[in-house]
């Protein structure tokens, strides 16, 4: 017996933090929304270090990346207001700024080329000795010097995904906890998607934005389908504990963000407001693999250690191995697909969290208007089409 599907305004596949902000947006602006995920917030949103850096997230040839994340970032403070007073739930933002600081003269070398990035894009970091990065920071080790930047910002994405889960279902939003399998197309279009339940779901326009599984759903046509990979990251996350405070170590070790070059490694922590310390992350190219291996841990701990001494006598309290949704150009694709009625969302790489509050804007705006802000156009998937057609 086929069972009647569900009908809504709007199908988004994927429940992590891009996909959850967008139902939000939606559902205010009078959509009904659907949400299929079977654990929302637990893909590459889990593993996040919630890092709000935009010029850290961008290279030289990434001007329009590094202006979407400035302007996503200018929005965070009203957009995590606005999330606390629908729902009461905390988001863990912090507008502390970051503290980038190089072990040795060949790391403070590849800070000072930062810094030029920065100055390029019009963005500007005061430079610090290293005695003065100790003074900003006084449980830092010995380093050569650094960078500090005021306007940087970070967030909890855990409590940042219960947040807007929370407001997209107060806004009239549905959750189903199941993953779409397959692509419903009706007359030429986009029309909803099966799911792994049996179940179905009938939609006006489907918002693809799956991460890096965005690519493997069934029935996409050729034309739709994106160039994302998986991207490998691990983290742990240190803690506090009685052992810390008869140390005479501070509740929180750090203040603020610490991202630092250590003999060429990059490692940064984020701390958190229970005085918790997120250590990350690696980079890897390995495909589908989400294991956390003893090499990825031993050199975060490793660096990490290097520049903050006092960490080891902070608990272990997790490790995990998350996948970043990667693209050739390492920017998102959002808005239009080569399928009417499919609206992506997805290819956020190392900027998900970061770009949230800007592809809830963008993406709500046009499922709402059919019409892509300027912000949105350099992003649009049509820049990969010479891809497919030379392949």
């Amino acid at each position: 017996m086929t069972r009647t599907p569900r009908t809504t305004d709007v199908l988004i596949i994927g429940g992590g933090v891009i996909g959850l902000a967008i139902a939000w947006r939606a559902a205010q602006g009078g959509l009904s929304v659907v949400v299929a995920d079977p654990e929302p917030g637990r893909g590459a949103s889990h593993a996040a270090a919630g890092m709000l850096t935009p010029a850290a997230e961008a290279a030289y040839a990434e001007r329009q990346l590094f202006e979407l994340g400035s302007a996503s970032l200018a929005r965070y403070p009203a957009f995590v207001a606005e999330l606390t007073q629908v729902t009461g739930l905390p988001t863990g933002f912090r507008a502390t700024g970051t503290l980038a600081v190089g072990y040795d003269a060949d790391d403070m070398a590849m800070l000072d080329e930062h810094a030029r990035l920065r100055a390029s894009f019009g963005a500007p970091s005061q430079r610090l000795t290293g005695r003065q990065c100790m003074q900003q920071e006084p449980l830092l080790g010995p380093v050569t010097g650094g960078l500090l930047v005021d306007d940087d910002a970070s967030v909890d994405p855990r409590l940042l995904t219960d947040a807007l889960l929370a407001a997209a279902r107060a806004a009239g939003a549905v959750h189903l906890p199941r993953r779409a399998l397959r692509l419903r197309t009706d007359g030429g279009r986009a029309a909803g998607a099966d799911l792994e339940d049996g179940s179905a779901v009938a939609a006006g326009q489907v918002v693809l934005a799956a991460g890096w599984r965005s690519a493997q759903l069934d029935g996409l046509p050729p034309g739709a389908v994106l160039p994302l990979r998986p991207v490998k990251g691990q983290i742990i996350r240190l803690r506090p504990t009685a052992r810390t405070q008869a140390a005479g170590l501070p509740p929180a070790l750090l203040t603020r963000t610490l991202r630092g070059l250590v003999h060429g490694s990059s490692v940064y922590l984020v701390p958190r407001d229970d005085g918790s310390l997120v250590v990350g992350a690696t980079q890897e190219e390995m495909g589908a693999d989400t294991t956390v291996t003893a090499g990825g841990i031993w050199q975060l701990l490793r660096d990490a250690r290097a520049l903050v001494p006092g960490i080891t006598e902070l608990e272990f309290a997790e490790a995990a191995a998350g996948l970043r949704p990667g693209t050739p150009d390492n920017a998102p694709v959002i808005g239009p697909s080569g399928l009417p009625g499919l609206v992506l969302a997805t290819g956020h790489f190392r900027s998900g969290v970061l770009l949230a509050p800007i592809t809830a804007e963008l993406v709500a705006g046009f499922l709402l208007d059919i019409t892509l802000a300027p912000a949105g156009l350099p992003f649009t998937a049509d820049r990969f089409a010479f891809q497919r057609t030379a392949n």
